[in-house]
């Protein structure tokens, strides 16, 4: 896979999560796929990934994550964002965000997401 079908799948990542699509979302990870979430924990295969996304609407007022660089190694790739949300409580969320994935024959089969938790506090508020 080339660099750029590597962005681009990057780049739909944070587009269809921007736009609230996580089914689509969710279509560029692979079956089998591995993502170590700060907040979910550990997550394994796509149709649990799919289950967990379907409450994504509710858990947050409104949700950006919008990117501001991507790295891409052959089939390792790196995304630096900032996330601003509003929690259903109306609290906001800032956080710088580094993913790392890694992308074979055009699905995300792995990833995993870094940031600061505190921001995110709020969610258990209520």
């Amino acid at each position: 896979m080339s660099a750029s079908d590597a962005r681009e799948i990057l780049r739909k990542y944070y587009e269809y999560a921007n736009a609230g699509e996580w089914d689509r979302w969710c279509d560029l990870f692979a079956d089998d796929q591995v993502m170590d979430e700060q907040l979910a924990g550990h997550i394994e295969g796509l149709e649990v990934l799919r289950s967990m996304m379907k409450g994504m609407g509710t858990m947050y007022r409104s949700f950006r994550n919008e990117p501001a660089h991507f790295l891409v190694d052959g089939e390792k790739a790196a995304a630096v964002s900032h996330v601003t949300a509003v929690s259903p409580a109306g609290e906001v969320i800032e956080a710088e965000v580094m993913n790392f994935f890694r992308i074979v024959d055009g699905k995300i089969v792995y990833m995993a997401n870094h940031h600061d938790t505190v921001p995110f506090q709020v969610l258990g508020q209520g």
